[in-house]
């Protein structure tokens, strides 16, 4: 039996709701415990409905990192159920249903946002039903147990199922109640398999693209090629006599085709034949952007972290090593291309997409309609991908554009070309930094400077104090010490637009601090692993840093023309380690046969879940360390499909061991890190193989030009 993927429409939602009258709602935060259970389904909650199924309104989005899962497995651990009993869906778009939880999804916060919470609802639910029976059965609650949907009285054998508990217990919901000790736990910290993977495998999982609405059409649209430009002149008459096309909507800056079918809108798009005025961008290239970051790194920028005395800490250090490192625009070409549909009605407007900001949507599409956001309704959908793209609304903010100029519901795709060439991209950067030792070879001063896009500066507008907290992050306390460290952050812009990618700051500092690390330790004379072991105090870093060497085999002779190379980090409040295993051919291509890694993420929720991020992370990250990478040419983003932004093959897919270590610490994310550590690990092993040290992403471009 697998878990239902709902989303519900808005008739069937509000239905939904009026049975809710009924049944045992329990809210996700205790600021909410004074709403009455019949009007508790505008907010977050976990219900048990009146026929005694347990009932889960995801606060998070599924994009295929497990959390439909995961968040499943917090509630079913303390009702007594197996996960794939809970009824999960996906509700629309509400922000104050779950305040004050954020439903936003990304920087591997679901998991450490929801664990206190979700278990809390879980135990409030579980204590409310056993005191329920407990009242029927005139006996003391302790000893009374949950069991397959029923609370069970083990002393005498009855049990009662929920559904005759749940008008009783709904009037009786403690807001306190403990939380099963991980030493009873039954369901938490065991392997579990996805309960979305049947319906993804079947075809039946509902994904944004596969949305069909009664009466909709579909468009497709070009935009400026260069980013500024705008749309100078087309051909409707010919677009609308290709058969089966309906619309041609042109915006200053985009032409929209709609039609009957996708590639009746691509033919329609292809027979306007817009041209641009291309704008001030047109004569902008990638050197430009480099010189610029380089240029911004030759002197600090604005503080983000100071500590001692650098001159003096530099003046009395034995040794300096210092070096320029440099990463790519990165487009996120998810699988899934981007995508939305809607319908303006004079009622208000209603939105079915995949997004990781559902209440960012509403409030989008309110804002471009001029609409009050009770007048706007968005149906969230499992993703095909998001890593930081669908933390962006412009998908939404087209598409309501062209619903408010058709009288149909219409779906919006992006062709890939279009989708990869108008991406909000990963920022480049430079990264100058700079490390004095002393004799033993500890650091002394540390110096860091950052430059590149400040992604936050868009959402804060006035607010922003020169400093990129995300850019900076994992930067402004490493896990080496020193007696004294500057880092500083210099914003540059670029006509490149730029948003968030898989890892965010902690993936590109990581790459930094990482590889420099290991160029300190052969400063110092030393072994990496003997360097960083000696550096770093953090008992979490250094035991999953000692695991994954020693599981890796660290130190072993290997042939000519390989090596190993490691990086560790701690961030998201997990700690990471991973060994690569690198070869390099006759062809100079870098080969990875194998990634071993050690992690300590607190508990793991769903193992098997762990271990999936951790191989997906892993081979996500190797894609973009070996070959990511886009290019900015006369304005435009060069490439445009997956013979451009190339994807790793299947045949170079390593092997990837994973140790998920038992420990006590609170619930760490694991999105983030497992991609964070591979591009700096197989640099440092590249070394190793080769002798030769590549200080920028792609590895493969950069080694070939070393």
């Amino acid at each position: 039996m697998t878990t239902p993927i709902a989303t519900p429409s808005r008739r069937a939602f509000l239905a939904g709701s009026a049975v809710l009258a009924s049944a045992l709602v329990v809210p996700l935060h205790r600021a909410l415990s004074s709403v009455p259970a019949g009007q508790l389904a505008a907010n977050g909650y976990l219900a048990v409905l009146p026929d005694g199924a347990v009932s889960l309104a995801l606060p998070k989005t599924e994009m295929g990192q497990g959390i439909m899962t995961a968040l499943t497995m917090l509630v079913a651990e303390e009702l007594g159920l197996a996960p794939s009993a809970v009824k999960v869906s996906i509700p629309p778009a509400d922000r104050a249903r779950f305040a004050p939880i954020d439903t936003t999804t990304g920087g591997s916060t679901s998991i450490r946002e929801l664990w206190k919470p979700l278990r809390q609802a879980a135990a409030n639910a579980r204590a409310a039903l056993v005191d329920a029976a407990a009242r029927q059965w005139k006996v003391m609650p302790d000893g009374l147990t949950l069991a397959d949907g029923a609370v069970v009285n083990p002393a005498s054998g009855k049990r009662l199922g929920f559904a005759a508990l749940v008008a009783d217990a709904a009037a009786h919901v403690p807001t306190d109640a403990t939380p099963t000790p991980r030493s009873a736990w039954k369901v938490i910290g065991k392997d579990t398999r996805r309960l979305d993977s049947a319906d993804k495998v079947r075809g039946t999982a509902q994904f944004g693209i596969d949305v069909k609405v009664p009466g909709m059409k579909i468009a497709t649209l070009a935009q400026s090629p260069v980013f500024g430009g705008k749309l100078a002149s087309h051909n409707a008459a010919a677009a609308k006599a290709v058969p089966g096309v309906a619309d041609v909507i042109a915006l200053d800056d985009c032409l929209f085709v709609t039609a009957d079918s996708l590639w009746t809108a691509k033919k329609g798009l292809e027979a306007a034949a817009p041209t641009w005025n291309e704008g001030a961008n047109a004569g902008l290239d990638q050197a430009q952007v480099v010189a610029a970051l380089d240029a911004a790194v030759a002197k600090p920028g604005v503080t983000a972290k100071a500590e001692g005395d650098l001159a003096q800490a530099r003046a009395g250090a034995a040794k300096t090593v210092e070096a320029l490192y440099h990463q790519p625009f990165l487009a996120h070409a998810t699988m899934e291309p981007g995508n939305c549909t809607a319908h303006v009605t004079p009622q208000g407007v209603q939105v079915w997409t995949g997004t990781q900001v559902p209440s960012d949507c509403r409030a989008a599409a309110a804002r471009v309609l001029g609409l009050g956001e009770d007048k706007v309704q968005v149906h969230n959908f499992l993703m095909g991908g998001g890593f930081g793209r669908r933390l962006e609304t412009d998908m939404v903010e087209r598409t309501v554009s062209l619903a408010a100029k058709v009288p149909y519901p219409v779906k919006l795709v992006w062709t890939r070309e279009e989708d990869i060439q108008h991406d909000m991209v990963r920022p480049a950067y430079a990264d100058r930094i700079s490390a004095s030792l002393d004799q033993a070879g500890k650091v002394a001063a540390w110096e860091h400077r950052i430059a590149g896009s400040a992604v936050m500066a868009r959402f804060l507008g006035d607010k922003f104090n020169g400093v990129d907290d995300d850019a900076v992050d994992g930067a402004i306390a490493p896990l080496y010490p020193a007696k004294a460290r500057l880092v500083t952050f210099k914003q540059v812009e670029s006509a490149m637009p730029t948003g968030w990618w898989r890892g965010v700051g902690g993936l590109r500092n990581t790459f930094v601090i990482e590889s420099f690390a290991d160029e300190l330790a052969l400063a110092a004379g030393q072994d990496p692993l003997a360097w960083r072991l000696a550096q770093i105090t953090d008992p979490r870093a250094r035991a999953v840093l000692q695991k994954a060497a020693a599981e890796a085999g660290w130190g072993k002779a290997l042939p000519k023309g390989e090596g190993l190379g490691l990086a560790v980090l701690h961030i998201w409040d997990t700690c990471l380690a991973a060994v690569a295993h690198v070869k390099v051919d006759a062809q100079k291509q870098i080969l990875v046969p194998q990634v071993t890694v050690a992690v300590d993420c607190g508990p793991a929720i769903n193992p098997l879940g762990v271990k999936a991020q951790i191989e997906g992370g892993v081979t996500f990250a190797l894609s973009a360390a070996l070959y990511g990478g886009v290019t900015l040419e006369k304005g435009r983003i060069a490439q445009s499909n997956y013979n451009d932004v190339r994807p790793l093959r299947m045949n170079e897919a390593p092997r990837v061991i994973t140790h998920v270590m038992p420990t006590d610490n609170a619930p760490g994310g694991m999105g983030e890190p497992p991609a964070a550590v591979i591009a700096p690990a197989v640099a440092n092993a590249l070394f190793a193989a080769t002798g030769k040290r590549v200080r920028q992403v792609p590895l493969q471009a950069g080694f070939e030009a070393a």
